[in-house]
């Protein structure tokens, strides 16, 4: 798309033009790549399913809106609802050129314009009237040279605040910078303002994403990356005391959902019709009026929803049923469980730097799991139950290089073999095998978890192919082609890391390759879900999650090469590592005799 400089009104019409015949052409698969050099894969797939391209929007300044409304005529812009009061762009403006915001009356119209695949779109527009000798002239003059609020705009269709956060920090990764943002009342819609990176093949530098409702911490977050932001100082009180009100009924939220999940019912709704509050406390044994009033407060989490006839399911309370696929259930009993125990600890893990969990329970994570043959198959089951963050990863190129050095027709007769060293109960063992089926592959366990694996692939048909060694970290298996580390590293302090590392290195031949599965911290203080984990880790068993370059210098100390990293499902990563070349000897000076060079080092 090409643009000039707009300077009168009869160029806003152009501008109005141009910009309808960009969102009756462009899509959000298209657009989001283009916004975001370098997104890809699972991250393209994930926003791309959050949120959808909604419009595109554009400020402009008719002397009069008789003139707008010709002017949308004129492009085959039809609207019908009446304009509303603009907040965000009003403040901004206001801000930019010194103005009182009570005296900029600007207008919000949404004329519809079909997408593609006769997909609803609007065209925002921004109306500020300007007549003939206005003293907003200049206003309009600046405004059209620089299209400061010019952007393209993105619906989110859930307002769950962790999507929010996790969308952010997604645009965040891919250089999108935080550019204001805010509520407006009139549409009961929060606005988030991104500047895209300047390498952007799009002619907008600015992406916008909406979502329904108010969502205070949020905003306060996004803007706390936003040079002209109100501080939480600069807020009303009231605003404030909201906010800090909800960040302390977090813990009475993960309760809610462990108790729905104890009670199991989401296993009692039925998923298709309601269910009254004295019917499921029949069902579940427990009180009716106090059942009644947890599912109304699920209900304000959208895990289920109330009608006059009772409550039913919603997606996320389907995922906390034991028998849904990628179940959640187990997580939400760990969550409320022993990880909420110790986490109730974690000023003794702040004050002295080690684990409230030995603290609380008199032992480490691990030893208290394993002692419990229920907890520690709840805790394996809740691993699996971040699964998803496994899907890409049978199709990384170094796992397809194994598989197809095994069925070229030249190939050795002895399969590539993978090791996942402490590989749980084989989920990511499984989905490999399952995707290469020339490849071999062994797991290293704890003795109590090997049997469980043993079956988990041989119901997943994978058993034949697979051996089992019980053992622990300084077993790994020596001379196989690719070793996995999944979710391990991050149970550690770095002093373990390094040994876990270099028993790794010692066991892998030269070609070898070596695939971490990891949360990155962020390098740039953006929102992430490993930033939370990172103290969960601290608090629970004494590791943390790292920074890419923490990884890298871990696993030089080892003797290993970080070679690169690409993201996967849930916030996670995989790093690709191999052993470290070693240096070549350097070349004796001349005339020095090579052997007395050699030997004197």
């Amino acid at each position: 798309m090409t643009t000039t400089t707009p300077t009168t009104a009869q160029d806003d019409a152009t501008s109005l033009r141009r910009t309808a015949a960009f969102v009756r052409e462009h899509d959000t698969a298209s657009l989001l790549p283009l916004l975001l050099p370098g997104l890809a894969g699972p991250e393209l797939r994930a926003l791309a399913r959050h949120c959808r391209f909604a419009h595109a929007a554009l400020l402009v300044f008719p002397p009069d809106l008789p003139t707008l409304h010709a002017q949308l005529a004129d492009c085959g812009l039809a609207f019908d609802a009446p304009p509303v009061p603009s907040v965000v762009v009003r403040e901004r403006l206001a801000r930019r050129h010194g103005y009182d915001p009570a005296g900029l009356d600007i207008r919000i119209l949404r004329p519809t314009a079909l997408g593609p695949g006769r997909e609803h779109r609007e065209v925002e527009v921004f109306a500020l009237t300007v007549p003939p000798g206005s003293p907003l002239a200049p206003v309009a003059a600046h405004e059209r040279a620089h299209r400061h609020e010019a952007h393209l705009a993105f619906e989110v269709d859930s307002a769950d605040p962790l999507v929010l956060r996790g969308l952010c920090a997604l645009l965040a990764r891919h250089g999108a910078r935080a550019d204001g943002g805010g509520y407006n009342p009139h549409e009961d819609g929060t606005v988030l303002y991104f500047t895209v990176p300047a390498a952007s093949g799009a002619a907008y530098r600015r992406l916008e994403l909406h979502t329904h409702g108010d969502h205070p911490d949020i905003l306060a977050a996004h803007l706390g990356g936003h040079p002209g932001h109100r501080s939480a100082n600069d807020r009303p009180a009231t605003a404030t005391a909201e906010t800090l009100l909800h960040l302390f009924t977090g813990a009475w939220t993960t309760q809610a959902l462990a108790v729905c999940a104890r009670l199991a019912l989401p296993d009692a709704l039925a998923p298709d019709t309601a269910t009254t509050g004295e019917a499921l406390a029949e069902r579940v044994g427990a009180d009716p009026e106090t059942l009644t009033a947890l599912l109304r407060y699920l209900a304000m989490l959208d895990v289920v929803t109330e009608h006059p006839d009772g409550f039913r399911l919603t997606g996320l309370a389907a995922l906390l049923r034991a028998d849904a696929p990628g179940s959640m259930r187990s997580l939400a009993l760990m969550y409320g469980g022993p990880f909420y125990e110790s986490f109730a600890g974690l000023e003794h893990t702040a004050r002295t730097g080690r684990p409230a969990f030995d603290h609380l329970f008199g032992e480490n994570h691990f030893d208290h799991f394993a002692r419990d043959p229920e907890l520690a198959g709840l805790f394996d089951q809740s691993m699996a139950a971040s699964s998803p963050m496994f899907e890409p990863l049978p199709a990384h190129p170094v796992l397809a290089a194994a598989a197809a050095r095994t069925t070229a027709p030249e190939s050795a007769p002895t399969p590539a073999t993978v090791v996942d060293v402490a590989g749980g109960n084989g989920e990511l063992l499984g989905r490999v095998l399952a995707a290469h089926p020339g490849l071999h592959g062994i797991l290293l366990e704890r003795p109590h978890v090997v049997d469980a694996a043993r079956r988990r692939l041989d119901e997943a048909g994978c058993g034949t192919r697979c051996d089992y060694r019980a053992g622990d970290f300084a077993d790994v298996p020596a001379g196989a082609d690719v070793y996995l580390l999944s979710r391990v590293l991050h149970d550690w302090d770095d002093a373990r890391c390094r040994e876990i590392l270099r028993h790794c290195a010692r066991a892998m031949p030269a070609h070898a390759d070596l695939l971490i599965v990891e949360r990155l911290l962020p390098d740039d203080g953006s929102l992430s879900l490993a930033t939370a984990w990172d103290l969960h880790m601290r608090c629970n068993t004494g590791g943390r999650e790292r920074r890419a370059d923490h990884y890298g210098q871990l696993l030089a100390d080892a003797g290993l090469e970080l070679l690169g990293h690409s993201p996967l499902p849930l916030g996670a990563a995989v790093l690709h590592a191999r052993r470290a070349a070693l240096p070549a000897p350097a070349r004796p000076p001349r005339g020095t005799p090579a052997l007395a060079a050699a030997s004197s080092g």
